[in-house]
């Protein structure tokens, strides 16, 4: 039995007091179809995610992201959505050249798109601009470990903190956004004891993708979840549906059906005050 509010909106503190009671689920989404979908299913976090880039306009990786873009998608998802908290992931150069550029750009997720909170990646090295959105009466998610956004410094999307020195930085990041008021952590493509121990250290929930299951909750990209990715299957993900084979069948069917008639058929089809035409043989 969930301890979450049920029947109405969930909240930044509702989010924050599950902590150690209770999992957490997060998906990113992109649309409201879609966002209404997961919405009804329970889905506690919905993510806008930057990776839209990846997952909807084919790009290599996030970086291409615009503030524009990320808030008309944010927009379409808080409008559809009836109880999820909707974060909005502030994309690459919103927020590290200065803080009140990011005051203005976390600002507008709220004013414009309608999200609770957004999301940041990075520990001390922008927690300046963190620090400025908070004083904002914004709320922030931090991002530590694999952060997208930092891919050509890690020279692509690999593990972080196997090793004992970048392990020790990000706890100590962790703590650091903990401590300025972040009300969650993802944790990306980091061991599973890392994980568990920054868990266990800090007062916010963390929520883990690739991060094992220590973690207070999960967060999955949609498309991953769904099937939509193609070949593209991480380690870390869990398909739950197949829905590439399910539309190429349905849009096969529909093919199929233009081309020898059988769509549309009477019934599909407008009638005017004319009788209707028939051929005559």
């Amino acid at each position: 039995m969930s301890d979450l509010p049920q029947g109405e909106p969930l909240s930044i503190p509702s989010i924050v007091a599950a902590k150690g009671r209770e999992k957490l689920s997060m998906l990113t989404v992109y649309d409201a179809p879609s966002a209404r979908l997961l919405d009804e299913a329970g889905v506690e976090i919905l993510l806008v995610g930057d990776s839209v880039e990846m997952t909807v306009y084919g790009e290599p990786n996030t970086l291409s992201a615009t503030m524009d873009q990320m808030v008309r998608h944010s927009r379409a998802v808080a409008r559809a959505v009836k109880r999820a908290v909707v974060v909005g992931d502030m994309p690459f150069l919103s927020y590290q050249t200065d803080p009140p550029r990011a005051v203005e750009n976390a600002g507008r997720f709220l004013a414009e798109a309608g999200c609770a909170a957004v999301k940041v990646e990075g520990g001390r090295r922008v927690l300046p601009a963190i620090q400025a959105i908070l004083a904002a009466d914004i709320p922030v998610m931090g991002h530590l470990g694999l952060t997208p956004q930092s891919l050509r410094k890690f020279g692509g999307f690999k593990v972080q903190g196997r090793e004992e020195d970048s392990a020790r930085e990000i706890r100590e990041d962790a703590q650091a956004l903990a401590d300025a008021g972040c009300f969650a952590l993802v944790l990306e493509c980091v061991p599973e004891t890392l994980a568990a121990t920054i868990t266990a250290e800090v007062p916010i929930p963390t929520l883990g993708i690739g991060a094992g299951p220590h973690c207070d909750g999960q967060v999955l990209v949609f498309h991953d979840v769904m099937g939509l990715a193609g070949d593209f299957r991480p380690k870390f993900v869990r398909r739950y549906a197949d829905l590439s084979t399910v539309i190429r069948d349905a849009a096969g069917a529909f093919v199929k059906d233009v081309k020898t008639g059988g769509f549309p058929s009477k019934e599909e089809s407008f009638t005017g005050g004319r009788p209707t035409l028939r051929r005559v043989h």
